[in-house]
């Protein structure tokens, strides 16, 4: 008992392990498709800041770049999404907000991802900027050396010094609880 309640938004092996077997049904090829990937976790294509958003999880998940997930990406996204600790997540944003995979940041990259954050989540919140004032102040947080590139280290030092820039940086638009309200949906 005590240990649902200590949890109660993080998944729980059983749940996880019913994941997994979902998976097995639904892709029996072993290999998951965007497509696929998009009607488990509950994401019409009405939402195109949704959309945009789980391509981009999915892309980052895709680790030999074949446009599928097979069952070890799939688990590892799972396990990093509902159960990996701060510094994980915080090299996986990194990665994610890193489109061209040079492992710099640059204005544009970093603007793309908050201008998707900003209308699935941030629109609603208390932020009174707009998606460049934003990606303005992270740069006067986060970039040390003002080069106008953010790096690996430089990305992990600013988002643990300041609250409102991990919030940010980390891309929690509340992955665990989406993926415990959308599992039951499952066939």
């Amino acid at each position: 008992m005590g240990q649902e309640e200590s949890h109660s938004e993080e998944m729980d092996l059983q749940q996880i392990q019913d994941l997994c077997i979902i998976f097995m049904k639904e892709c029996p090829s072993g290999a998951l498709h965007l497509h696929e990937f998009k009607r488990i976790f509950g994401v019409q294509s009405s939402s195109a800041e949704e959309s945009l958003y789980i391509e981009t999880i999915f892309r980052s998940f895709d680790t030999n770049r074949d446009n599928t997930l097979d069952f070890l990406e799939y688990i590892a996204a799972l396990h990093l999404i509902l159960r990996g600790n701060i510094e994980d997540r915080l090299k996986w944003s990194f990665k994610m907000y890193d489109k061209d995979g040079n492992g710099k940041l640059d204005r544009q990259e970093v603007k793309r991802i908050i201008r998707i954050l900003y209308k699935i989540k941030l629109q609603t919140s208390e932020v009174n900027m707009t998606p460049s004032e934003i990606c303005d102040r992270i740069f006067e947080l986060v970039d040390q050396n003002k080069d106008g590139q953010i790096t690996l280290s430089e990305f992990m030092e600013g988002a643990q010094k300041d609250e409102w820039v991990m919030n940010l940086l980390k891309l929690d638009v509340n992955a665990t609880g989406w993926v415990i309200q959308n599992s039951g949906k499952f066939p």
